[in-house]
């Protein structure tokens, strides 16, 4: 259940659209000089599916993520990446551009940015 300063992201959006976030951001990822090496290019669509299954789940969808992979633990998933500032950074920019692609109300825009750059500055493991 959703905290009283969290909003309904998935009834808002919509699956599909959080779909289409995830996708865009993917889109980008391969030429990125700074987190393209990070994903591997046999498993791009492997963490394109944990991405988008995963904010389904947190932003209020189905808990199909739960049940797949269990608690997300994800600073112990993301341990073996090096995260400084700049790949934090760049996530939140690629991920920024894909949800601006889907045109998303600058009301729900900004919970996003908020929101995923607090998780994004939690994951950094490296000065």
């Amino acid at each position: 259940m959703a905290e009283p300063s969290e909003l309904p992201i998935h009834d808002l959006l919509g699956g599909e659209t959080i779909a289409r976030i995830v996708a865009g951001f993917y889109r980008r990822v391969p030429g990125d000089p700074i987190l393209g090496p990070m994903y591997p290019a046999h498993d791009l669509a492997g963490a394109e599916a944990r991405l988008r299954s995963f904010l389904i789940y947190r932003f209020g969808g189905p808990p199909d993520y739960l049940r797949d992979r269990g608690h997300p633990r994800l600073r112990q998933r993301h341990a073996p990446f090096a995260l400084d500032q700049a790949a934090r950074d760049r996530w939140m920019q690629l991920m920024l551009a894909a949800i601006d692609e889907q045109g998303v109300a600058p009301t729900y825009r900004e919970y996003l940015e908020r929101f995923l750059g607090d998780i994004a500055t939690f994951l950094i493991n490296r000065a």
